[in-house]
């Protein structure tokens, strides 16, 4: 490895010597000079890791070649080196954006110190990174091969991807591979372990089974909104990932403080038709459709599956004997994002406001139709990237910063998350089947049934039965479902797309989230 280079600027330099000499030992290649002036001579036609700059020299001063360096160097590292400890002085050097500011007179491990945080801080960050997951894979592998209960299982996706986030901020593309293999794994042993409770869980009158979207405003939402002191503002990102909260969780937390991150579970199919209705009503879709038959649509109708959530909303709540005043609103643009930002004053008299917000969802299907976004989101990393970019600059922040403003508390939730499909699972069925490529409906499926998860009979869990020989199948892992016609080039086109509908962890163990304004 080449050494790291250090340039020193100080009209003292001789009396630094035996620092000088303390740095050499440890491998740096150090170069002195006496001046502003040399210093930006050097930097002209040299490269530097770091500069070390004394504030105070004759001639030129620190501060003014601070600023110079910013104009012909504006990368280089620069420390400020100084006898003040004036605090105008250490304001201007800051606001020129220094990476650190030392008092003299510096010891050597001071020194030292700023050199690991400045210069060495990625190799650093790498290997330790690197060696807290080597020690943890065994204990992630032995927890995987266990038989785990539900939260268990969230235990170890919470590891999966508090790692997977850690790791690609290294930069170490060898345990990256390794992690996205172990997660793998994890998906293959969880689907099995899905498959095998689904239906249970949908009967068990067990006070320890999972929250599943049907039940999640009984046991979340009401139990928040009986203790509210004031408003109450529920915050439905669609599709958004528990991975995509964690790298949108730093931009909130300078606004909110986390109450609460849990995790709950998805119904099946996980997509909006039956998640979102689900989680609205507090009924399972086949429910609905027997007691709100006007307020479910099937797959065959026309119309949009999800015009009757607030309906919905209001059913379950007075179900459970809330005469609760409440809004709805979703948005599903830009457009529609503003105006409500313009008009949140508005909602500050309900007890509970509901924002879907459509976003992530639609960044989701936009990556699979459109060139540019297949580009710019071709990988996990740079999907969590564009939802981040999206999310610092979209309305719903702005909205978020203004209920902030007001001390109002928030949740920040989803009705289901979208795994990055891999691998193409042949399917045949009749015309009138779903399009979904994650869950399919219909009559006649064949299928290769270890690629899924089979429903013959839709009232096992709760499901509308469109005719008497309806069946369901999910798709596990990451797999999807591509016809047989014209078979190579929709797998292709399809490859590396983020779906859902069907049974990951990325798809069904999602984020909730309660949050107190600062």
């Amino acid at each position: 490895m080449n050494k790291i280079k250090i340039l020193w600027a100080d009209d003292e330099i001789n009396l630094l010597k035996p620092h000088i000499m303390f740095l050499e030992q440890k491998g740096y290649d150090v170069t002195t000079i006496n001046s502003g002036n040399e210093a930006l001579d050097l930097l002209k036609d040299n490269y530097y890791d770091i500069l070390f700059l004394d504030e105070n020299m004759p001639g030129m001063s620190g501060i003014e070649t601070l600023n110079a360096i910013k104009i012909t160097t504006p990368n280089i590292p620069v420390v400020m080196i100084t006898k003040s400890e004036e605090e105008s002085i250490m304001e201007e050097a800051i606001g020129s954006k220094i990476v650190d500011y030392l008092i003299k007179p510096v010891n050597p491990n001071q020194i030292l110190l700023c050199l690991k945080k400045n210069v060495e801080n990625k190799r650093i960050i790498t290997e330790k990174t690197t060696q807290g997951y080597q020690q943890d894979f065994r204990s992630i592998s032995m927890q995987i091969n266990d038989s785990m209960n539900f939260n268990e299982w969230i235990d170890i996706y919470r590891k999966l991807i508090f790692w997977e986030l850690k790791l690609e901020q290294s930069q170490n593309e060898g345990m990256e591979e390794v992690i996205r293999m172990q997660k793998n794994e994890a998906n293959n042993l969880f689907c099995k372990f899905y498959e095998k409770s689904y239906e249970n869980w949908l009967i068990s009158k067990d006070e320890n089974k999972p929250i599943l979207s049907h039940t999640l405003v009984k046991e979340k939402v009401i139990p928040l909104l009986d203790n509210s002191e004031g408003p109450l503002f529920f915050i439905l990102i669609d599709n958004l990932r528990y991975d995509q909260w964690k790298v949108i969780e730093p931009i909130i937390s300078e606004y909110y403080r986390v109450v609460s991150d849990d995790i709950y579970g998805s119904i099946l199919p996980s997509t909006t038709q039956f998640a979102r209705n689900a989680l609205f009503s507090g009924l399972m879709p086949a429910e609905i459709e027997k007691k709100y038959p006007k307020y479910w649509m099937n797959e065959g109708d026309e119309g949009t599956k999800n015009q009757y959530e607030s309906e919905l909303l209001g059913e379950q709540l007075r179900r459970f004997g809330k005469k609760t005043k409440y809004s709805y609103n979703k948005i599903l643009n830009l457009n529609s994002g503003k105006k409500l930002l313009e008009n949140l004053n508005n909602l500050y008299s309900n007890d509970f406001n509901v924002i879907v917000y459509n976003f992530v969802d639609m960044l989701s299907h936009a990556r699979t139709d459109m060139d540019v976004i297949r580009e710019l989101a071709e990988n996990e990393s740079a999907y969590r990237s564009i939802t981040t970019s999206w999310f610092e600059h979209s309305p719903l922040f702005e909205i978020i910063k203004q209920l902030a403003n007001h001390k109002m508390n928030i949740i920040i939730t989803t009705d289901h998350g979208s795994v990055k499909v891999t691998i193409p699972s042949r399917l045949l069925g009749d015309k009138d089947i779903s399009t979904n490529l994650r869950y399919k409906q219909g009559k006649a499926l064949q299928f290769d049934k270890k690629d899924v998860y089979e429903i013959r009979d839709p009232a096992k869990i709760y499901l509308p039965r469109i005719n008497v020989s309806t069946s369901y199948v999910f798709a596990k892992e990451t797999k999807y479902f591509v016809y047989p016609n014209n078979y190579n080039y929709y797998a292709n086109f399809y490859k590396n797309t983020f779906q859902h509908g069907g049974i990951s962890m990325e798809e069904v163990l999602i984020p909730f989230i309660y949050l107190s304004a600062k």
